[in-house]
C-alpha cells in the first residue's frame, strides 16, 4: 500500500533568527489545514521566541506539543515536536519519507551548516536527508545586510534545487498591520508547498 503524498509530514525547523513570528504562523496555518507536522526548535530560537512574543512556551517536546496543540485548538495527532539530539527520531534518516521540510526563520549559520552537509545538530541533519533524497527543501532567512559569504552558500544550495524564499514581505495588497505582512511571507512558503490558503490576494485578483 503506497503513501499519498499529502499524507507524508511536513518537518518544520525553527531556528534562532528573529522573526518568531512567521514560523509561529506557518505552524498554525499547516496544523488548521489539518497538515501532520515535525516540528524542531533551536536552543536559540527558543531565546527568540520568549523574546519576540508573549508565549510561555515549554522547553520539553511533550509539553511543548501539547502547548502548540491546545494554543491552535487542533488535534495533538497532527504535531511530534523532536528533542534538539534525537538522533532516533524519523527525520534523521532518508528511510522515513517526510513530504517536505521549511526552516522558518533560517538563521545565516544554519544555512552554512546545510550547505556544508556538517549535520552538526537535528535539523542540519533532518535538511540533508532532505537534499540526499532529492526532496523539497526551503529556507526562509531573516537577516540583513548579507554577506558575500551568505550569498555564496545560498547560491550553493539554490543549484541544487533549494528554495530559497527571504523574509521579504510586498505591499501591493496594502498592509495595515504586521500580522498582513507575516501572512504575506507564509503565504508564499504555503504556495511552495502547493497547499491552499486565503492569506492575501494574489495578484490581479485583488477586490
Amino acid at each position: 500500500m503506497t503513501t499519498e503524498l499529502s499524507d507524508r509530514p511536513i518537518i518544520l525547523a525553527l531556528t534562532g533568527a528573529s522573526g518568531s513570528a512567521y514560523g509561529l504562523r506557518l505552524l498554525e496555518c499547516l496544523l488548521r489545514a489539518e497538515q501532520n507536522v515535525y516540528l524542531l526548535v533551536s536552543k536559540a530560537a527558543q531565546l527568540v521566541l520568549a523574546t519576540e512574543t508573549d508565549l510561555d512556551i515549554p522547553a520539553r517536546p511533550a509539553e511543548m506539543q501539547k502547548f502548540f496543540c491546545q494554543h491552535y485548538q487542533v488535534d495533538e495527532n497532527l504535531l511530534q515536536v523532536f528533542s534538539r539530539e534525537d538522533w532516533m527520531s524519523p527525520v534523521a534518516s532518508g528511510s522515513h519519507r517526510a513530504r517536505a521540510m521549511v526552516v522558518c526563520p533560517c538563521t545565516t549559520g544554519t544555512l552554512a551548516g546545510i550547505a556544508m552537509g556538517s549535520s552538526d545538530n537535528l535539523i542540519e541533519r533532518a535538511a540533508d536527508v532532505m537534499l540526499k533524497e532529492q526532496r523539497k527543501l526551503i529556507l526562509v532567512p531573516r537577516e540583513t545586510p548579507l554577506s558575500a559569504i551568505h550569498l555564496e552558500n545560498m547560491l550553493k544550495l539554490s543549484r541544487i534545487g533549494v528554495t530559497i524564499l527571504p523574509a521579504n514581505p510586498g505591499f501591493y495588497h496594502k498592509p495595515t498591520s504586521v500580522n498582513e505582512l507575516v501572512d504575506f511571507i507564509v503565504a508564499r512558503i504555503l504556495d511552495q508547498l502547493d497547499l491552499e490558503h486565503a492569506l492575501v490576494p494574489r495578484w490581479g485578483e485583488q477586490g
